[in-house]
């Protein structure tokens, strides 16, 4: 590893664990749809975000994060598409009502597809994916660096965010409750809205 030292690597592990575990809108949707869906339903939403970010990290090093500091209107534009659509998913996790074995019911999670292309307007990740590239890839090997920190985030956000999944399975048997599931999809879209908050300032 000539182009980064391992305690710059070992930073960056950390880096990508902190920030993929921590509460943003993608694992907010995930406690709230291992709660509602379970967990191998959920499958399809952990992958998409993996996947999703993958492709985002990659674009960011590649030269999109550059696009946006050159054209300040993309930011913006940026901005409004991911606020509306996170506003609509925590409007659909809040008026979620029931506990769904997949049978019946309008409820779904969301769909590979639909987390995938989530990342791209959700600010979370375009902060973690410009801060990630900016300062653990290296100049003297660019494109073998930005190729290390996908493989660091991919390694590390999987398991994280599926620990979100996991913790709302396990909330299952006591939210099998009408009323309490009720209160926690309102609690949990209120969240998620509240997380518009940071990309406001």
């Amino acid at each position: 590893m000539k182009f980064v030292t391992w305690d710059v690597f070992f930073a960056l592990v950390v880096f990508a664990f902190v920030t993929s575990i921590t509460p943003g809108p993608n694992n907010v949707m995930l406690m709230a749809s291992g709660v509602n869906f379970g967990f191998r339903r959920t499958l399809p939403h952990i992958f998409g975000i993996g996947i999703g970010f993958l492709s985002l990290l990659l674009g960011v090093g590649f030269g999109l994060g550059a696009l946006l500091t050159a054209f300040p209107a993309a930011h913006v534009a940026l901005k409004i598409a991911g606020g509306a659509y996170l506003l609509y998913l925590a409007w659909r996790v809040a008026m979620t009502r029931s506990i769904s074995e997949g049978k019946g019911g309008s409820a779904r999670p969301m769909t590979f597809l639909e987390a995938a292309a989530f990342q791209w307007v959700n600010v979370k990740a375009w902060v973690m994916a410009i801060t990630g590239i900016s300062v653990y890839s290296s100049s003297t090997s660019p494109f073998l660096s930005v190729i290390l920190v996908a493989v660091a985030f991919a390694l590390v956000n999987l398991p994280c965010v599926s620990t979100w999944a996991a913790f709302g399975v396990a909330l299952r048997g006591f939210l099998s409750e009408p009323t309490r599931l009720k209160w926690f999809n309102i609690a949990m879209g209120i969240a998620l809205a509240a997380s518009l908050w940071p990309m406001l300032q």
